[in-house]
């Protein structure tokens, strides 16, 4: 008879009751029930941290932190599967792992896609960088294609986990520390790179010795691409909300003149033209910022901009004024504002005739 009950009713491993006992729950079937929902709350959250950042710093510092701390969890996913594994007797479901790293990619992706809407200049290449970005954030709401396409390929689960990160590290840096634009592609580039290196690990398994120098090959080339392709990325807390090429500047109350796409080139061998840019950066502005003048696509001169102003509403405002034209100023122009390490701001075009 006991034998009989035994059989009936097995024993379970204390994992499989603990699973049990949370999907039993109110709470888990409500969020299993209402999981398409997951990424609408991220990008709200996303949302209003953009417009935290610009009205409420600090409670926008608190929210970017809950977010990373969801990613320390999936960074170390293996080590606290091995964890739960050596406590509850037997390994974590690969589903339930798979489905605990589509939430955080979901979560991430749409919490920092409007930092880089806002952020993006679009005639630029930087609408790759975003571009790939919202078609990752797309990705990851869809089932099929997140669970049986990037999930059950390694090496694309890998590189989505990578890119995921980066982008996580770009928005978290400026907001939580105050970083620049360039310290903070500089940090997730390395972090991209450290984090990988177990993945990768797990994907070539080295055992033979040349193995573990492609493993550090790949970790270096991974951050070496993404910090050389920084001019790609845009700066996800800094964003030119005005930019004016005019032929006066009133230098005293920082206003600049009537805004104009086309000069006449008889009149600017004199005074020449002035380029005047408002750059909103709510966590302080503490890098140089370059105005940067192109004519026919050639780099003609890079002139450092003293930023004066910073209230919220109007932004750093800073202007530029190249008297020196050229014999032949006719033709195309455009003038770009940019980080000293590279990273375009905005960017304004005219013509000269």
């Amino acid at each position: 008879m006991t034998a009989e009950a035994s059989r009936a009713a097995p024993t379970r491993s204390p994992l499989e009751q603990f699973v049990r006992r949370m999907m039993a729950s109110r709470v888990a079937r409500l969020a299993y029930r209402y999981r398409r929902l997951v990424p609408f709350a991220s990008f709200a959250m996303g949302a209003a941290s953009f417009f935290l950042v610009e009205r409420q710093a600090q409670l926008a510092q608190w929210v970017t932190a809950l977010m990373l701390l969801g990613w320390v969890a999936l960074l170390f996913e293996g080590l606290l599967c091995r964890l739960l594994a050596r406590w509850f007797g037997e390994r974590v479901p690969q589903m339930a792992v798979r489905f605990a790293a589509q939430s955080l990619h979901q979560e991430t992706l749409f919490f920092v896609l409007p930092f880089f809407l806002a952020t993006t200049t679009w005639l630029s290449g930087q609408a790759v960088f975003t571009g790939v970005l919202i078609v990752a954030a797309a990705a990851s709401t869809v089932d099929p294609v997140y669970l049986h396409g990037i999930a059950e390929r390694r090496w694309l689960f890998l590189g989505f986990h990578g890119f995921t990160l980066f982008a996580a590290l770009l928005t978290a840096g400026p907001i939580l520390f105050s970083l620049t634009t360039g310290q903070s592609v500089a940090i997730a580039s390395v972090a991209m790179g450290i984090c990988a290196l177990p993945s990768f690990n797990d994907a070539l398994q080295a055992g033979r010795w040349w193995r573990w120098f492609l493993l550090a090959a790949l970790s270096i080339s991974m951050g070496a691409l993404s910090w050389y392709g920084r001019y790609w990325i845009p700066p996800a807390t800094l964003r030119a909300t005005d930019m004016v090429i005019t032929t006066r500047m009133d230098t005293t109350a920082r206003e600049p003149g009537g805004d104009r796409d086309n000069f006449p080139r008889t009149g600017l061998a004199a005074d020449g033209l002035y380029a005047f840019t408002a750059i909103k950066a709510p966590r302080g502005l503490h890098q140089q910022i370059l105005h940067v003048w192109y004519h026919d696509g050639v780099e003609v001169d890079r002139i450092p901009l003293e930023i004066v102003g910073g209230d919220r509403e109007a932004g750093f405002r800073a202007w530029s004024h190249k008297l020196s034209l050229g014999a032949d100023p006719s033709g195309d122009w455009r003038v770009s504002v940019v980080t000293d390490d590279g990273q375009l701001i905005g960017s304004r075009r005219f013509t000269i005739d």
